[in-house]
Formats: structure tokens, C-alpha cells, sequence
């Protein structure tokens, strides 16, 4: 029986791949090892090719694996043929791929022949053998025994030291943490002691009261308690004892500050309205130098009742209704052009008077001529 040998080769790329089938003995074949050493150089890369590699991905020999993939990541969605952009090229994003590969092989063969040479580093380190005046002091200082005998010393002399400063330390922070705790514990006591003391006092004053009969002429007496409305956004108790303060005419911090704001204003405008027209026009350098004190003590107000504004909008609950500054300017410049309107108005008033009695003399001069007739007519 005759065998057929058929051997085919085609050379893809750089690989070259071979098919055989089953011959007889007397047929030479390829040797294997020509197979062999064309399949060791199809995994051989050349150290340009890896340079080449490195170029492509715009990175430098002994970068990390970060570096590499970031890199690789950009290029990628500038080249790949489903990014979108401009630059896509299902070519180049190949080239890119390959290289990628590549140089991520390299960086790992890198990394891990590094992490053997540690290894054998630390091997020879632990097997190396130590002199036995090494062994003693431990391991502290250089030269002769002498020499590392007062080191040492030294050393220890320092370890004492700073053990002894630890100690401290750590003693006064215990201290100090007890110190707090006890002052802490006093103030609670006292605040205790202290309420306890006001409802022991408010007792007392309420069956004091009660024995003088200061109950028993009250406005409810006898008549069931007044149901306060409903709140549903509020605790029922709060409601009530804000209902119950509010009926007495109590009043939070704020509303009275608000309070005292406006009214305060309300009276510095109406002062240096005043000022201003007792001074009237014109202005001469004595009634000048009266009106520029007024001005400078209208200034110190306006100051002081900002700062007042300032505490007022520190416990203001609502923000909407914090107030903004005063300017002692405006002030001024309202004043003045409130005496301007006034001065007007004056004088309307008084061009007014004016025709009115001129219209009387005419009217008073008319009926005393009419009467001189009359009276000539009857004579």
C-alpha cells in the first residue's frame, strides 16, 4: 500500500503554517526542527518593533501599565471606526491595537523580572552571614565595640528621655479629660439644682396664693377651659402655651427689636426734619456750622442703630424679614428735600393769601363806592 504525502505551505504574515499527513518511513519529511525554529521566530519581536510600538502610543520605555492603558484609551476614541469622530480609521485603530499588545507584554515581562531580582535580593540579604559585634547593642551604631558601646548608651539615655516626656503627656491628657468630665458634671448638678429650686419657689407661690384666696375671683372660674384652634404643623402642647403666651400680650425678642428699629428711625427722620427747618434759608456759617453737627450726630445714630440691625438679623427666624443698613446720606439728602417741598408749599399758600386779600380789598373798596352812591342818590 502506497502512502500519499501531500504537504502544503502558505505563509501568512509572518507565521508560516504547515499541514502533513501520515507518510511512510522511506519518504523524508521536513525536519521538525525547522517546524520549530519558524515557530519560536513567529513570537520573536524585534526591540524596534517594540520602539516602534512605544511611538505609536505616544509613550516612553519604563512607563506603568496605567499609562499604557490610559494611552491606549484616548487613541481609541479618536481611531476606533465606531467612535464618531473625525480621525476614525479601522487601519491605524489596528496598528494602535497591535501595538498596544505589544508594549503591554513588554511592560509586564518588565515588572515581573524587577519582582524576581527583589526576591533573589531578599534571599541573599536573609542567607548573608553577620559578624557578632553586629549581633549586640542592637544593631546601634558604627566603629570599634568601644565606640558603639557609648552609642548605644547614648541611645538609650535618649529612648528614656522620650519615654519619660510620653508618659507626661499622656498623664496630663488624663487629667485634663478628668478635669473636664468633673467641671461638667458640676455645671449639670447646678443647672439641676437650679430648676429644681424654681419649681420648689413656683410651688411655693401658687399655694401661697391659693390660701389667700387670690383664686377665687377669676374671670373662668367654674367654666370649662377654651379650646385653642387646631394646628396640624405643630405639636398640640407647643401650640397651646404659644396660644396662651400670645393672649397675655408676650412678644418673641425679635418683634420687639423689629419694633424698636422702626420707631428709632421714625424718630431721627422727624428730628433732622425739624433741625432743618427751624434753620430755614439762607444759610448763614453760624446756622451752616449747626446744621453740619446735626449732620455728624445724625451719622453716629445711623451707626449704632446698624449694629442694632446687625443683632436683629442674627435672631431673625424668617430671612425674608432681616433689614438692610441705613445710609446716613440718604438721611440727609431726604431731610433736605423735604424742607425744599415745605418751602414750596409755603410759598404757594402765601401767593395764595395774597390774591385772597387782594380780592377782599376790591371787594370792600366796590361796596364802599356803591354805598357813597346810594347815599348821593338820596340826598
Amino acid at each position: 500500500m502506497k502512502w500519499l504525502c501531500v504537504i502544503l505551505t502558505k505563509k501568512i504574515g509572518c507565521h508560516l503554517w504547515a499541514l502533513s499527513t501520515v507518510i511512510p518511513k522511506k519518504v523524508k519529511t521536513f525536519p521538525y526542527p525547522y517546524i520549530i525554529e519558524h515557530r519560536m521566530l513567529s513570537g520573536y519581536k524585534s526591540k524596534d518593533n517594540i520602539k516602534d510600538s512605544y511611538r505609536l502610543l505616544k509613550l516612553q520605555e519604563g512607563c506603568s501599565l496605567d499609562d499604557v492603558r490610559n494611552s491606549f484609551r484616548n487613541l481609541a476614541k479618536q481611531y476606533h471606526p465606531d467612535s464618531g469622530s473625525i480621525t476614525a480609521d479601522s487601519a491605524t485603530f489596528m496598528q494602535i491595537e497591535a501595538a498596544y499588545r505589544t508594549v503591554l507584554s513588554d511592560v509586564a515581562k518588565k515588572m515581573k523580572s524587577s519582582e524576581n531580582e527583589d526576591e533573589e535580593e531578599t534571599k541573599f540579604k536573609s542567607k548573608a552571614p553577620q559578624h557578632r559585634q553586629y549581633l549586640s547593642f542592637e544593631g546601634v551604631g558604627f566603629g570599634t565595640p568601644s565606640q558603639r558601646e557609648r552609642q548605644y548608651k547614648q541611645f538609650r539615655v535618649d529612648r528614656a528621655a522620650e519615654q519619660v516626656m510620653e508618659y507626661r503627656k499622656q498623664k496630663l491628657e488624663s487629667q485634663y479629660a478628668m478635669n473636664a468630665m468633673i467641671a461638667k458634671d458640676i455645671r449639670q448638678s447646678k443647672k439641676i439644682k437650679i430648676t429644681q429650686a424654681i419649681d420648689r419657689l413656683v410651688e411655693d407661690l401658687i399655694q401661697e396664693s391659693m390660701a389667700k384666696g387670690d383664686f377665687d375671683n377669676l374671670s373662668g372660674k367654674g367654666k370649662p377651659l377654651q379650646k385653642f384652634s387646631y394646628c396640624p404643623h405643630i405639636d398640640p402642647m407647643t401650640h397651646n402655651l404659644n396660644r396662651i403666651l400670645i393672649d397675655n400680650g408676650y412678644q418673641p425678642e425679635w418683634i420687639l427689636m423689629q419694633k424698636e428699629i422702626r420707631e428709632t428711625i421714625e424718630e431721627l427722620r422727624k428730628n433732622i426734619i425739624v433741625s432743618r427747618n427751624k434753620l430755614g434759608e439762607p444759610m448763614t456759617p453760624c446756622r451752616q456750622k449747626q446744621w453740619s453737627q446735626i449732620c455728624e450726630q445724625l451719622i453716629e445714630d445711623i451707626k449704632k442703630l446698624n449694629k442694632r440691625i446687625n443683632d436683629f438679623n442674627l435672631i431673625v427666624p424668617i430671612l425674608n424679614r432681616q433689614m438692610v443698613h441705613f445710609n446716613a446720606d440718604k438721611e440727609i439728602a431726604r431731610a433736605q428735600t423735604a424742607y425744599e417741598i415745605l418751602m414750596e408749599k409755603t410759598k404757594t399758600i402765601d401767593v395764595d393769601t395774597k390774591e385772597n386779600e387782594q380780592e377782599k380789598v376790591k371787594i370792600f373798596r366796590l361796596k364802599s363806592s356803591f354805598l357813597k352812591w346810594i347815599n348821593l342818590m338820596l340826598k
